[in-house]
């Protein structure tokens, strides 16, 4: 991996750098668009001590669950606990700290922590528990909270296709975090399903462009169904 050319061939070159007590955003909603190898690499490495950024924590045994297993996570930021009963167990019984965050509040501090704004006032959680020891301001005789923004060492993305410069397109609602997770990481490592060369992506359709991206890798997914439901 060279100036442009960002691919990498193995996850060691993938999550090079990558240590216990970092800070890391995780993309994905449930278990769609969620980087499964880069996840599955960092829970053999066996590295702890972090504080995760990430909608929430996929299921047991599988995701984020498996950071789960291991003990990995010190603290999350997350929008809601899921399916995943451990996590349930964690938070309540106080062995992981989890900072539970609005849906879009938390989705808005990983875009400002992104574009370099470091807090914005919101009216989302103002006379709730999200509100406490957060500065309250009023504009225009409404009340407002103040959120600081989030950034991370690395964030671990998942896309659909990526050229070899590194820009992404994501398809459908696996896009969901996954964009805005790129630009906020210091170091941002796409685990794709299929790369092009430069040029065989149309420019128009480029989600993330590749200035954001530090690292690209191709994986084969599982995919699995967070909940499936039939007639």
């Amino acid at each position: 991996m060279s100036g442009f050319h960002k691919v990498v061939q193995t996850y060691q070159e993938a999550l090079a750098g990558i240590q216990s007590g970092m800070t890391l955003m995780i993309g994905g909603f449930g278990l769609c668009g969620i980087p499964e190898g880069l996840i599955k690499h960092v829970y053999d490495l066996g590295i702890n001590d972090l504080t995760c950024i990430s909608n929430n924590a996929g299921v047991d045994g599988f995701g984020l669950g498996l950071w789960l297993e291991k003990r990995q996570i010190k603290k999350i930021y997350a929008s809601y606990v899921g399916e995943n009963a451990l996590f349930e167990k964690l938070m309540m019984t106080g062995e992981l700290e989890v900072e539970l965050t609005p849906q879009g509040t938390l989705a808005e501090k990983i875009r400002a922590g992104g574009a370099g704004i470091p807090a914005f006032f919101t009216a989302t959680g103002v006379g709730t528990l999200v509100a406490k020891d957060k500065e309250e301001r009023e504009f225009e005789g409404r009340r407002y909270i103040m959120e600081k923004s989030l950034t991370a060492d690395f964030a671990l993305i998942r896309a659909w296709k990526a050229d070899t410069m590194g820009n992404l397109i994501y398809r459908d609602t696996a896009r969901n975090f996954n964009p805005m997770m790129a630009t906020a990481g210091k170091i941002t490592v796409a685990e794709v399903e299929e790369i092009v060369e430069p040029g065989e992506l149309d420019p128009n359709f480029i989600h993330t462009p590749g200035i954001y991206v530090n690292r690209v890798i191709k994986a084969t997914f599982e995919k699995r169904i967070e909940k499936r439901t039939t007639r």
